[in-house]
């Protein structure tokens, strides 16, 4: 008994958990040793230690094998209230088991020892399933690290290896536990310290407020070993969430980034407002204005130029963090690219109401006066009146039917006509030529010829009586 409680302290296990191996390794020696048949059981006193071999038999209406039944009457004789079913149990004294019998039940109970070990680590361990480990480097095999935990040991493969870490042999990491599963070997255990779930249980470890609950983690986006963005948001109020991450000088987030081997970590305020919470990601770059569309579930983002590339990040690390943050896509413009757009939709919406306003100013009779038309009326009636005056023709003859000729239609087509009329016809008859084009000449400079044609036109000598030049005192000179 001395032996199986230090068996039981050394391999960490409960002290029934030994006593039950030990006994399963009894049954197995005395069946191999002796030559009991049937069903062979071993109890173990827990407190004297001495053991004791039974045979079991179970209790049938008929039996087929007695070494393993016992028919119904037969057991009632020495247990009267027995019932079908139940077994009965025989003690035997067997021979002391020889040197092959006792090299048998080691290897039982270090086999039972090796078994209850296994489940109690995957025991163990799948509690602390998404959990932080702390494991030394032993060796590398293929691509992966094989990691001591002490009581067993992990799997570091080489997807969950942060690309700009170098490990060595000996080297003590702190590791996220993956995944936990059982295999033919024992339990099986996957650490990782690429997974952003690693940055949340630091974060915990590091800041008191998160352990308690009172500062949430919202949400996380990271890419191992270069920058990470982690949201909070305060469950109390009076509490500043980045404050309480950042710490007094910072100290409790250099401890994570030390942990990370220098990984950036930008704290950001959460919101629950979409275009803040956005705003907030871009950090540290400055952001103008913000337009969320849920239909596309896109957020448009306006920075200033000279912020532009600073929103951006280095390829674009920055944007793409902010985008995993937020679950948005976000788009980003710069500030005079959207000022182009916003003139551009200016001018278009100044154009549509001087159309609309075009479209109701027309006039809807066919017949209606317009206004150009009343300023040719008047420019015609003003020229009439200057003819007149200049002709200083009879009142009684200018009448309401009369009309204005032009020179064209007065001057003879024999092309008999004096000099003079001939002069003065032809000058409003005159074409200029101008840039290439034919511009006749003005409409009052014809009219006036027009007036001063009837001045010059043949007067007929019979309204005035006949004149003979025999006469006396008639000369030529006279005519």
């Amino acid at each position: 008994m001395i032996a199986i409680t230090q068996l039981a302290a050394e391999k960490n296990l409960p002290k029934e958990v030994v006593l039950q191996a030990m006994e399963a390794a009894l049954v197995s020696a005395y069946k191999k040793d002796s030559d009991i048949a049937g069903n062979v059981a071993v109890r173990i006193d827990r407190e004297t230690g001495d053991h004791h071999v039974y045979l079991e038999r179970a209790v049938v209406q008929e039996v087929t094998d007695d070494k393993i039944e016992i028919g119904l009457p037969d057991a009632r004789k020495r247990k009267p209230d027995v019932m079908p079913g139940d077994v009965l149990l025989d003690e035997v004294h067997p021979s002391q088991a020889g040197r092959i019998a006792a090299q048998t039940a080691k290897q039982v109970v270090l086999q039972r020892l090796r078994e209850a070990e296994r489940e109690m680590v995957f025991e163990e361990f799948s509690n602390r399933e998404g959990d932080i480990v702390s494991g030394v480097i032993q060796r590398m095999e293929a691509k992966h690290f094989v990691v001591d935990l002490g009581k067993t040991e992990a799997i570091f493969p080489a997807a969950e290896q942060v690309r700009n870490e170098h490990y060595r042999a000996g080297q003590r990491l702190k590791l996220y536990l993956l995944e936990v599963h059982r295999s033919i070997r024992g339990p099986q255990l996957i650490v990782s310290r690429t997974h952003k779930n690693l940055l949340r249980r630091l974060f915990e470890l590091e800041v008191p407020e998160i352990f308690r609950g009172v500062v949430e983690i919202k949400s996380i986006a990271r890419e191992a070993g270069f920058r990470s963005k982690v949201a909070v948001a305060a469950r109390q109020e009076g509490i500043d969430p980045v404050g309480s991450c950042v710490g007094l000088r910072g100290i409790r987030i250099q401890n994570i980034v030390n942990e990370l081997n220098g990984e950036r970590i930008d704290v950001i305020q959460w919101d629950a407002d979409p275009s803040r919470f956005v705003a907030n990601a871009l950090s540290p770059a400055q952001v103008l204005n913000v337009r969320i569309s849920e239909e596309d579930n896109t957020a448009s983002v306006i920075v200033p130029d000279r912020q532009l590339s600073l929103a951006i990040g280095k390829e674009g690390q920055n944007a793409r963090l902010a985008a995993k943050l937020t679950g948005w896509r976000i788009d980003i413009k710069p500030e005079s690219a959207m000022q182009e757009v916003l003139a551009a939709a200016a001018t278009t919406a100044a154009k549509a109401p001087r159309r609309t306003a075009a479209k109701a100013a027309a006039p809807t009779a066919v017949d209606a006066t317009q206004p150009w038309q009343e300023a040719v009326q008047a420019e015609e009636a003003a020229a009439s009146t200057e003819a007149e005056v200049a002709a200083e023709a009879p009142v009684e003859a200018v009448t309401a039917a009369a009309r204005i000729r032009f020179a064209e239609e007065v001057a003879p087509k024999d092309g008999t006509a004096k000099k003079k009329k001939a002069k003065k016809v032809e000058k409003p008859e005159e074409e200029v030529e101008v840039e290439g084009r034919t511009k006749k000449a003005p409409k009052r400079a014809r009219r006036l010829a027009a007036v001063a044609d009837d001045d010059d036109e043949n007067i007929d000598l019979e309204d005035f009586g006949s004149w003979d030049g025999d006469k006396e005192g008639d000369t030529d000179d006279d005519a």
